[in-house]
This record gives C-alpha cells, sequence and structure tokens, in this order.
C-alpha cells in the first residue's frame, strides 16, 4: 500500500495533521468527501498542518470531536468559525462548554450510525475520562478505516465495534515502566494508567490479537506520550503479532503527522 494524494479520486484514504499530548487531529476521505477527527491544534497551526497535506480548511465537509480534552477539541471553534465547517459531536461534549459556537452544530449519537455524503460513519462509546467520548469507524467503497484513541481500556463493545477493519489507528500512549518511573505526580500516573485513561502499548497488542491481522493493511500507533513512551517501545510491542514483519506498522509522530494512506 502507497501514499496517497489529497486530491486523488476514489478510494478510503486518511492522514494524520500529528498526534500526541499536544494536540491531535486525523483527516478522513473517499476522495469527494473530507472530514477532519478533532482538531487539538491552534488554528494556525492546524491551517499549516492542513496544506502540509494538501487541504484548505473550506474543503472540509465536517470536523468530528471525539471528546472535550484540549488536545482533541483546542482548535475546533476556531476552525469552525473562520472556515464556516460543520462540527459534529455528543450533547456531552458541547456540554462541557469548551467549545464556544459554531456556525452548524450537529448532534452524535453513539452507536448510531450516520452519513456524510460518501462517508458512512459508526460512532463507538468509549471508556475514557470524559462527558461522552466516542471514537470511530467509517466505511466507504467496501472499505473500514477505524479511528481509536483515548480509551483506558478495551471492552468486549470496543472489540466488536473495530473489528473487520482494514485499516486502524490506535492508540499507543504508554509504556508501563516508563510510565511508572517518570516524572509524573502519582495521581496523574493513575488518571493515565487507569481504565478510564489511555491505553499502554500492552493493552493496544492484546486489543489487536482479539480485532484479527489479516485484513489489517495498516495499524498506526497514535497518541504516544512524549513522556512516557517512545516509538520503538510502540513499534516493539506489535510487530511480534506480525510475525516480526513491521511493514504494515507505522507512527503519527506528534510533530510530523502521517501523510496520506491510502486503503487498498
Amino acid at each position: 500500500m502507497t501514499a496517497g494524494r489529497a486530491d486523488a479520486a476514489g478510494g478510503l484514504r486518511f492522514a494524520s495533521l500529528g498526534s500526541g499530548s499536544k494536540g491531535n487531529a486525523t483527516l478522513v476521505s473517499d476522495g469527494e468527501t473530507w472530514v477532519l477527527v478533532d482538531c487539538g491544534f491552534g488554528l494556525r497551526e492546524a491551517e499549516r498542518r492542513m496544506a502540509r497535506l494538501g487541504l484548505h480548511p473550506r474543503q472540509l465537509d465536517a470536523v468530528l470531536v471525539t471528546h472535550e480534552h484540549g488536545d482533541h477539541l483546542r482548535g475546533v471553534g476556531p476552525l469552525a468559525r473562520r472556515h464556516g465547517v460543520p462540527v459534529y459531536l455528543t450533547p456531552g461534549t458541547w456540554l462541557s462548554g469548551r467549545l464556544g459556537e459554531v456556525p452548524q452544530r450537529h448532534w452524535i449519537t453513539p452507536q448510531a450510525r450516520f452519513a456524510i455524503k460518501g462517508l458512512t460513519i459508526d460512532p463507538v462509546t468509549v471508556p475514557h475520562d470524559a462527558r461522552e467520548p466516542v471514537q470511530f469507524r467509517f466505511e466507504a467503497g467496501g472499505r473500514r478505516l477505524g479511528v481509536l484513541t483515548d480509551l483506558g481500556h478495551p471492552t468486549e463493545h470496543v472489540a466488536s465495534a473495530f473489528a473487520g477493519c482494514d485499516a486502524l489507528v490506535l492508540e499507543c500512549n504508554h509504556d508501563v515502566r516508563m510510565l511508572a518511573e517518570g516524572p509524573y505526580p502519582p495521581r496523574l500516573k493513575r488518571r493515565v494508567g487507569g481504565n478510564w485513561g489511555h491505553l499502554a502499548n500492552g493493552q493496544a497488542a492484546a486489543l489487536l490479537q482479539r480485532l484479527g491481522l489479516d485484513r489489517l493493511q495498516r495499524i498506526v500507533c497514535s497518541h504516544l506520550s512524549e513522556h512516557n513512551n517512545r516509538p520503538e517501545l510502540a513499534l516493539e510491542a506489535l510487530t511480534p503479532l506480525l510475525d516480526g514483519d513491521a511493514s504494515r506498522l507505522m507512527i503519527a509522530a506528534q510533530d510530523q503527522g502521517l501523510h496520506w494512506q491510502a486503503i487498498t
């Protein structure tokens, strides 16, 4: 599978503006529909990163919001107001009061499928310490993409919802040992490592085993902590599941993100 272009026609593709504790945003497109999952970057930085991927914010059909934490929500309101982009979010996320007014607001009901032009979208409830968090599975042209970050533990519901994907953007937030020995205060360590925090590398690997690997063309390790993880540790945890072949594994980096990936 090769990297795709923003203006290529047809087929499901995705890219990352960047992923980590300083900001998260994922672009998804079928060639005619363009959606942004979260925007944890300031307006100018988000515009710059989108330009790097060959897209202008006014081309967006929607911003989908997973939850209200700043590394996912920070730029959503400014982007929507500046460029007139519709925002889709749960009522719980809206009631956090962190978004501000937006030109167009659409409610997401967890577990209720909806469509934006050619993209079919399934919002999936996940265990995370937010008001009404969801993650998303996308489908177009018979291909499926899962964007699955910010969950404290992989529940049966999550495993069922994300089975059968052709590509998966998966949280590999921390290495358990690095978190335990790292600089965070005890309360924050308990929060990150708890059932309503973030996935450890080992938990991500266990979830992948439950999902099955045969169909997955790309597995993108995302939301890596700059203090509690390293890319090589995330890859080390997942590579044994692929018989030592890491060619399907990629990292969505905080600074550089990930260029367009086509799902064939």
